[in-house]
């Protein structure tokens, strides 16, 4: 179903000030079936002021994060535009709404702001070593919030998070929500492990021996990751940490063809696929103590693999084959009441592979074959509803985002399969990775600060 974007009306009262055509033409892929229409100018109006001597870098790169967060309308002011932080003020303003803070405000003319459609705006000054972020909140004509924050050096690894932590931290302002863009995806390319930005920049190799690697998969806590190498033809699993890069085998892999690892929410349960000549079957690991292997599954005739947890942590979606051809399975976290999850036509569709259950446990994506092409599906875990989400190319490997509305996944709709992004509120997509040959592609919840570099 194509979606048409409107277009976006020019300001009477400045012409040169227009909202930032966040779904440009490219950004609204006709490949694309949410079922949505999308009303332009629903999504809060938005401007990130100029001058206050920030560095144009950092507001550069939060411009950026707020216009790929899907959430704002963002007004681009003109170059060398009048408009400043510094315009005379209008009687009452600087006055900060309930609970906010005044003092940053005072000279913000926050109603020619309001004539330009913004709901927010956001100021960026360097004091000293400190940058300052100001939150306005434009229609109540105050400060809604501020933040200081000692950046590192623009040439340090942990620069680019830190700057979007700041962009988080204007989501959590201004809507009461989580950002994604202190979030990194990892993905597999050329049989090794890397890290990527969620705004596509700064790609870094993060496995760290010459065996190939596979199925990457995130800690909750942000801090690890685990993955499968190949040795000598069985899959070892390790856990890496994400600063230092140190990593560990894990203890009862490495035997037989151990793949697809899935983090429980806790963290100290480690659910794969094992491979043998009996077939594949799902265990349990308790990777905290590095005991207590349990089986899940009992395949007899049948393989079960890729688990992932629910985010309670009370089920696991998985893949079997044991209707014939693969489809989406559910079942209790310790191994009982396994059962169908998502429903499909005998004889007409197609096996469905790489669930993914939402950070928020509303839903599992998956992908599906449909008249012999994979195309990427939404599960609704409570009323186990099945749609479609893509239509153009080759679509696989869906990943959620921890906002549970983005979703990346790997396409050849350009032609070569690369990394993509989906927003499913307003169904604009952006390919994250220009690059062909990426696979598997696992996005990280929001990175710590204690773990926000990489080797």
């Amino acid at each position: 179903m194509a979606l048409a974007l409107a277009g976006v009306a020019l300001l009477s009262v400045f012409p040169a000030v227009q909202r930032s055509a966040a779904q440009d033409s490219s950004a609204v892929d006709r490949g694309v079936r949410i079922g949505i229409i999308y009303r332009p100018g629903v999504r809060p109006g938005l401007v990130v002021l100029p001058g206050a001597a920030a560095p144009d870098s950092v507001r550069a790169i939060i411009a950026r994060d707020l216009d790929l967060s899907d959430r704002f309308e963002l007004i681009t002011l003109p170059a060398g535009d009048s408009i400043r932080v510094s315009a005379a003020p209008l009687a009452g303003a600087g006055r900060p709404p309930a609970g906010g803070r005044g003092g940053a405000a005072a000279g913000l003319n926050y109603q020619l702001y309001q004539a330009l459609g913004a709901d927010f705006a956001v100021g960026l000054a360097l004091v000293g070593d400190t940058t300052v972020l100001t939150v306005h909140d434009v229609a109540a004509g105050g400060v809604r919030r501020e933040f200081r924050s000692r950046l590192p050096p623009l040439k340090d690894p942990e620069f680019r998070i830190a700057v979007h932590r700041l962009a988080d931290h204007i989501l959590e302002a201004t809507l009461g929500v989580g950002g994604i863009a202190a979030t990194r995806i990892l993905f597999v390319m050329d049989g090794k492990v890397y890290a990527i930005d969620q705004d596509g920049a700064d790609k870094r190799l993060v496995s760290s021996s010459d065996h190939q690697a596979m199925s990457p998969a995130w800690a909750p806590d942000g801090r690890r990751f685990s993955y499968m190498e190949f040795w000598s033809g069985h899959g070892q699993l390790f856990v890496q940490l994400v600063g230092p890069g140190k990593r560990q085998p894990v203890a009862t892999t490495g035997q037989a063809l151990d793949f697809t690892p899935a983090f429980s929410p806790d963290g100290k349960t480690l659910a794969f696929s094992r491979a043998t000549e009996e077939g594949t079957d799902i265990y349990t690991v308790n990777i905290k103590d590095n005991c207590c292997l349990q089986r899940l599954t009992v395949g007899r005739f049948s393989d079960n693999l890729s688990p992932t947890y629910s985010p309670d942590g009370q089920r696991i979606a998985f893949v079997s084959t044991r209707p014939g051809l693969p489809q989406v399975y559910v079942m209790a976290a310790d191994g009982t009441d396994q059962q169908l999850f998502a429903p499909f036509d005998y004889g007409v569709t197609g096996s469905s592979n790489a669930p993914d259950w939402s950070p928020d446990g509303q839903s599992v994506a998956f992908h599906r074959d449909v008249g012999g092409t994979l195309q990427v599906f939404v599960l609704d875990a409570r009323t186990r509803a099945v749609r479609q989400l893509t239509s153009l190319g080759r679509n696989e490997d869906p990943t959620w985002a921890p906002d549970s509305r983005h979703v990346a996944f790997v396409s050849d709709r350009s032609g070569y399969r690369q990394l993509w992004i989906i927003d499913l509120e307003t169904g604009r997509i952006r390919p994250l990775l220009q690059q062909s040959g990426a696979r598997l592609p696992a996005w990280s919840p929001r990175i710590p600060e204690t773990a926000s570099s990489t080797p």
